[in-house]
């Protein structure tokens, strides 16, 4: 449960003289420093650009004649007695050097005038001169009863404009829908639901996909982080059986993280290109109903100093306030890979994902890919920032014949017209996406001849595909070689 007033009356009696409250429930903030002016014994005041200052722990009037920044901060430093006083949305006045003075100065001061000023915002990059005067309090988020407790809320007041009808749900809805909320404020999380109910007067599993849009909406990720919505289901993944039964058995631990002391972290995928490894990490998110995030390192680097790993921990903070979630790093090798002439960027990039990777408490479960094990750092791949690593091989024949029902049954051909013992047996070496295209090419052959697909079309593809196992086969003899003492199977 949230215990917010009793946390933050500790650190306002640790004496900090400049508290940050990055947040959008300022009503939450006046109410929780309202509460808690007769147990300190003082003032509190707040200011805005609107209403000047104005004393909130009882009724009065705003000093109007202070609604100009430096104006309500050189009354504060004039004021003898100490006082709390709230400073909301000040942070567009931070860039004003005479501002940041008389603030110094009232922290400087702290000793003998005792004021707390308090920086209440969406966002607040404090300047460096300020940084050791200072301290940051983050507000709670709901928990699960307490999420609860609003879905019923916002259902009774549904049902009060229905003539008495209840909301239609089940409760493994509910406890998805929960799932899905958690990580949001409580007034973000009433919007979401209030606008889920109103639509249809249901709580179903259609509306899981809409939170998730709604929730990385309310986030900024600096375009460093895409959510995908198309998550496959594991019914569309062929073989991979192991890594199959490793997931399923690891689902309540990963989604019940407080019943378990160890919670799953992560697995890396290694394997032949076109071999299902970026269908499988969808496909961990599909299965456990959770967003799937997909992470673009690319997009993160930035001329100036320092400003790559700050993008990268901004990025990181998004997947946490997403959680539960599984976030997918595609071809992590090159997303890390270290040059001599980016200035130790690269490194640095590295150290802040290993130390996230290492101290995350958010459940959040990274799936990365590499073709490439070879250029990753083995401080990465080492157990504890990731549970397993998995190698997906060529398929086998009879996950090649799997492989064929499952695209041939999603383009609405019935896997019953064709011999796909045979099939599967003239594509070996081929990969599933290799075997996929050998459809898609059988398809638009047999559109130019005037029939309909058959298997004639698609022995006419397959022969004249050249498979990359066939291509690079050194490469790949290379690979299957590392990977047979080293990895987990993954079928």
């Amino acid at each position: 449960m949230m215990d917010d007033s009793h946390d933050l009356e500790l650190l306002l009696r640790s004496r900090v003289p400049l508290i940050i409250i990055e947040t959008r429930e300022e009503q939450r903030v006046t109410r929780l420093f309202a509460g808690l002016a007769i147990p300190l014994a003082m003032p509190v005041m707040a200011w805005s650009a609107t209403t000047g200052l104005q004393r909130i722990d009882y009724d009065a009037a705003p000093q109007r004649h202070a609604s100009e920044p430096h104006q309500a901060l050189g009354q504060i430093k004039a004021t003898a007695t100490p006082g709390i006083y709230l400073l909301m949305d000040f942070h567009p006045y931070l860039d004003d050097a005479f501002n940041v003075r008389l603030l110094k100065e009232i922290a400087l001061a702290y000793d003998t005038l005792g004021h707390t000023l308090v920086l209440v915002s969406h966002k607040v990059d404090l300047p460096q001169e300020l940084a050791g005067f200072s301290a940051r309090f983050r507000l709670s988020l709901p928990d699960s009863k307490q999420l609860q407790t609003i879905i019923q809320e916002e259902a009774g007041h549904w049902s009060g404009l229905h003539n008495g009808n209840k909301v239609k749900t089940s409760q493994r809805s509910l406890e998805l829908t929960i799932s899905q909320l958690r990580g949001l404020t409580a007034i973000d999380a009433r919007r979401i639901i209030r606008r889920i109910i109103h639509d249809d007067g249901a709580i179903n599993s259609d509306d899981l996909e809409r939170i998730t849009q709604a929730r990385y909406q309310l986030l900024d990720s600096n375009g460093a982080l895409s959510c995908e919505f198309d998550t496959a289901s594991f019914a569309e993944v062929g073989g991979l059986q192991n890594l199959k039964r490793w997931i399923r058995i690891r689902r309540n631990a990963f989604l019940e993280p407080d019943n378990t002391p160890d919670p799953p972290r992560g697995i890396l995928l290694v394997g032949v290109q076109g071999g299902g490894k970026s269908l499988a990490a969808k496909a961990v998110a599909g299965m456990w109903s959770v967003p799937l995030l997909r992470f673009d390192f690319g997009t993160l680097y930035n001329k100036f100093h320092g400003e790559s790993e700050r993008n990268l921990r901004e990025a990181l903070q998004v997947a946490e306030a997403m959680a539960p979630c599984v976030l997918w790093i595609d071809e992590i090798e090159k997303a890390i890979a270290s040059g001599d002439n980016d200035g130790g960027t690269s490194r640095r990039m590295l150290g802040t994902l290993l130390t996230w990777m290492a101290e995350r408490a958010a459940p959040v479960f990274i799936v990365a890919t590499a073709n490439a094990i070879e250029h990753l750092p083995p401080e990465l791949i080492r157990k504890g920032r990731l549970d397993e690593i998995f190698f997906v091989d060529l398929p086998d024949a009879a996950t090649r014949a799997e492989i064929f029902a499952i695209h041939l049954r999603k383009r609405k051909h019935p896997p019953v017209d064709f011999d796909i013992p045979t099939l599967a047996g003239i594509t070996d070496g081929f990969s599933g996406a290799e075997i996929e295209q050998s459809i898609v090419a059988a398809t638009y052959l047999a559109r130019e001849q005037g029939g309909v697909l058959n298997n004639g079309h698609l022995h006419t593809e397959i022969e004249q595909t050249r498979p990359l196992s066939r291509v690079m086969a050194e490469k790949m003899a290379r690979l299957r070689h590392w990977a047979r003492d080293r990895t987990v199977p993954a079928n």
